[in-house]
């Protein structure tokens, strides 16, 4: 990334200017750029000036006299704009080389223009024809003078033309790794972004798993004190149980608001063992003594299974004993789990309810969140009424 920083402060930290740059359609990138052009211009200005007042030769004709001075200014202002239009400035070269039968000054920095910015479909034609231009095979009268002509084409034509493929190659290479590297930052932060959308969705169904699990324990065991006003022990008992149930829903739900206050940071969050097939006797203990009559059975061969399993077959029958609790209040409830082999199922099928269901509120979503966490594990979740008037859950889980 820290060549990515690089480049966009090079360039003036827009996405698209370096590209622009590679491809030859800015004006000049840099400061640096901007001072380096002027001074070729008035190099080329100046050399060309100064070889016209000491050039010995024939005099030239008025019209072709009088257009050095043009060309040469024309050549400086080319210059100028080499990286925007390159292509100028190789063919005012090229005329003022005939013109004056001597290589242009501003031949190379024009052959050089051509290859680094001109567009693929006419840079390399352009510099051909310059090269012709610089061979000036017309002009072949000796050996002496052809061997001239072909080391001036090649030294001041092919070679800065070369150069300034060279130096165009390694702009689109150094763009195209830019670009990689911006867009596997783009995926990196994207990829970031999920897992933090991930993680708070699972940090809401555990918030909706056990803190909604024992508010409806709560109301349950506040129903049975006020059926059991004339027993004061029974009172004391289940007024015990609430507060143990508060003080639980409280220690809990505080853990989980620091893991989703975690999400965002790096800080820690106080953390609490997670439940595992082995608190599957205390979980419909609770229910039983919140008023929920809840038997436990097991079958098959006791083995351990993996911690996800295990976690997702405890959430199911909480789920299950907090529906069961809420919708059928006082039927019975039987939670049963099979060690199959190779299968762990979690079973729990409440009786039809022998009270009016209690007035709690329901998101509608708790269903639908255990059909999730079985999915993610690879199991199977069926979810149905019975014919007898109770309902049935079960979650079918590779163990």
């Amino acid at each position: 990334m820290d060549s990515c920083v690089t480049v966009r402060r090079r360039y003036g930290g827009r996405p698209r200017t370096y590209a622009a740059v590679v491809r030859g359609r800015t004006w000049w990138p840099t400061r640096r750029a901007l001072l380096l052009d002027a001074a070729i211009a008035l190099f080329v200005l100046a050399a060309d000036l100064i070889g016209f007042t000491i050039t010995e030769g024939p005099p030239a004709p008025d019209p072709v006299r009088f257009s050095y001075p043009v060309l040469s200014v024309a050549a400086a202002a080319a210059v100028l704009f080499r990286r925007r239009w390159p292509l100028p400035l190789l063919a005012i070269a090229s005329v003022a080389s005939v013109l004056r039968g001597d290589l242009a000054v501003a031949m190379p920095f024009g052959a050089f223009a051509a290859a680094r910015y001109a567009a693929g479909r006419w840079r390399w034609p352009a510099v051909g024809a310059a090269a012709t231009v610089a061979l000036a095979p017309w002009e072949f009268t000796s050996f002496q003078e052809a061997v001239n002509n072909v080391l001036s084409a090649g030294f001041l034509v092919l070679l800065p033309a070369v150069v300034g493929a060279w130096v165009r190659t390694r702009a689109e290479l150094v763009a195209a790794l830019v670009s990689r590297a911006e867009r596997a930052e783009a995926e990196q932060q994207l990829r970031a972004r999920e897992a933090v959308l991930q993680e708070r969705a699972r940090i809401t169904q555990e918030m909706h798993d056990v803190v909604g699990h024992r508010v409806s324990l709560m109301v349950l065991q506040a129903g049975a004190i006020e059926m059991a006003a004339e027993d004061p022990a029974r009172v004391r008992k289940l007024a015990g149980q609430v507060q143990d149930a508060g003080r639980r829903s409280l220690e809990e739900l505080r853990q989980l608001i620091g893991l989703l206050q975690g999400a965002d940071g790096d800080g820690d969050a106080p953390l609490s063992p997670q439940p595992t097939l082995d608190d599957l006797d205390d979980l419909v203990a609770g229910a039983r003594e919140a008023g929920v009559e809840a038997r436990f059975v097991r079958t098959g061969e006791l083995r351990p299974v993996a911690d996800t399993v295990g976690r997702t077959a405890y959430r199911v029958v909480q789920e299950a004993l907090t529906n069961a609790g809420k919708h059928a209040p006082g039927g019975a409830v039987t939670v049963t789990l099979d060690t199959r082999p190779g299968e762990l199922a979690v079973t729990v099928v409440n009786r039809r309810p022998t009270r009016p269901p209690a007035a709690l509120p329901s998101g509608g979503l708790g269903l639908i969140g255990l059909r999730e966490r079985v999915r993610t594990v690879g199991g199977t979740l069926r979810a149905e009424p019975r014919l007898d008037g109770g309902f049935c859950v079960e979650a079918v889980m590779p163990g």
